[in-house]
């Protein structure tokens, strides 16, 4: 069987829509991602799990001194919420969130830079803030071409604590600072929920090892006001060329072939996969991962998370094939991550945009800038690379985690932090 751009192209067409985790829009992705599957001729299952959501209700800000202002924000899902008519406090501008900015932080609304990660949070709680500002985009943006995003407050970070916040938009923050702002009310309201997500799951049986389990992911929900074709319905459709690849050339070992729902809120359905799916895992020898796809201007990227033998092989085979693939060992920030951290070798493939030809979680993710024939260029090194591990006739991944690799994971996965969290809050208790 040949692969086909142009037949992942029209796959890509068809689920390019805004689907966000949780949302009727979201099933119907899977739904169409199911039905493709089926008319391959290989049964899919659609395996529902919760997430936490948030509905609000109320985000507001505005300046009180030395001027009155109002700006347009969005409020952090979950996040806490501020008395009836709000939170009137001293404003302060604490820049990355230094131990020198956060000398008097204690009781304040706190403006920092970017977007908010759990080091820094944990920083601004220990320092006493009120409420928390974030800021995003960029000074040259126009704000009816560009939205708002709405952040969320995840139970990572909730694990240090919560305090109400809101996000806007970095001119505003430029603005606000400007103007010497000094005292600030901040108004949120917003009710935690459970919504439902989906993985697709579908399954080829082994020829002659059906016992070692080779996974192949991607996750197929978008960000709001995107149609995230690139992040990441390349990937999905990728993953389903491949899997109508090996229906026809079965492979020796079993391949799971696994759509995730709700990656862009922190992985949540990969990590569903491996806590509902736990006692299969000794089965899995490798996870291939695909995310972000199809630019006409990029570059082609493998990381390994695994053994540097396996990063010398992938690099010597995309080499000899004459694939213009950067091999490198790293973690990779979506589905792979979760089947790491059990133990299990992985692999992410993409195709990284250039510089200013490409746009991700925004509402210009668009099929404008991607090619059925870039999704075929990244379809065949993925091939390549997988045929290779589903026939090995021994498989050659030591299934084993390398030292810098974990500590890697359980950096991004905040397991220090989280443990220090844990510590503090028995000692309170004792």
């Amino acid at each position: 069987m040949e692969i086909s751009g142009k037949r992942e192209f029209e796959l890509l067409k068809k689920i390019g829509f805004t689907r966000v985790a949780g949302s009727p829009e979201e099933r119907k992705a899977a739904e169409i991602l199911r039905a493709e599957c089926e008319a391959i001729g290989v049964q899919a299952e659609i395996e529902a799990f919760q997430i936490e959501d948030a509905d609000i209700e109320t985000a507001a800000f505005e300046i009180l001194e030395p001027f009155h202002q109002e700006y347009q924000v969005t409020g952090f899902k979950c996040a806490q919420n501020t008395p009836e008519g709000g939170l009137t406090a001293d404003f302060l501008y604490v820049e990355n969130g230094l131990d020198v900015n956060l000398i008097d932080a204690a009781g304040k609304i706190v403006l920092v830079n970017g977007y908010l990660r759990a080091p820094v949070f944990r920083k601004l709680l220990k320092a006493g803030a009120a409420a928390i500002v974030t800021m995003e985009g960029e000074l040259r943006d126009k704000p009816e071409e560009t939205d708002l995003s709405t952040r969320a407050l995840r139970k990572t970070l909730r694990a240090f604590g919560n305090v109400p916040m809101v996000n806007l938009r970095v001119a505003d923050a430029m603005d606000m600072v400007r103007k010497g702002a000094c005292k600030a009310k901040l108004t949120l309201k917003n009710t935690v929920v459970e919504r439902i997500s989906h993985n697709v799951v579908c399954t080829l049986p082994g020829t002659e090892k059906p016992e070692e389990i080779i996974s192949f992911g991607a996750h197929y929900d978008s960000v709001p006001f995107s149609t995230g074709v690139y992040d990441n319905g390349a990937g999905s459709v990728i993953n389903m060329e491949l899997l109508r690849y090996f229906k026809e050339n079965p492979p020796c070992r079993t391949l799971k072939f696994m759509w995730y729902g709700s990656e862009e809120i922190g992985l949540e359905g990969s990590k569903a996969y491996v806590r509902d799916h736990k006692d299969e895992l000794s089965r899995h020898v490798l996870m291939i991962n695909v995310d972000v796809g199809g630019p006409i201007l990029g570059v082609e990227e493998l990381g390994v998370t695994g053994e540097e033998s396996l990063v010398s092989f992938a690099d010597y085979l995309m080499k000899i094939g004459g694939y213009p693939v950067q091999v490198k060992q790293t973690i990779y920030s979506s589905d792979s991550i979760p089947f790491a951290d059990n133990g299990i070798p992985a692999v992410n493939f993409d195709r990284a945009g250039a510089h200013g030809a490409a746009y991700i979680h925004n509402r210009y993710d668009t099929l404008d800038f991607l090619s059925a024939e870039m999704l075929e260029k990244t379809t065949a090194h993925v091939l390549e690379f997988s045929k290779t591990m589903a026939n090995a006739r021994v498989f050659p991944v030591e299934k084993k985690m390398p030292q810098n690799m974990v500590e890697e994971i359980d950096k991004y996965l905040y397991k220090k932090e989280l443990q220090e969290a844990e510590e503090e809050k028995a000692q309170k208790n004792a």
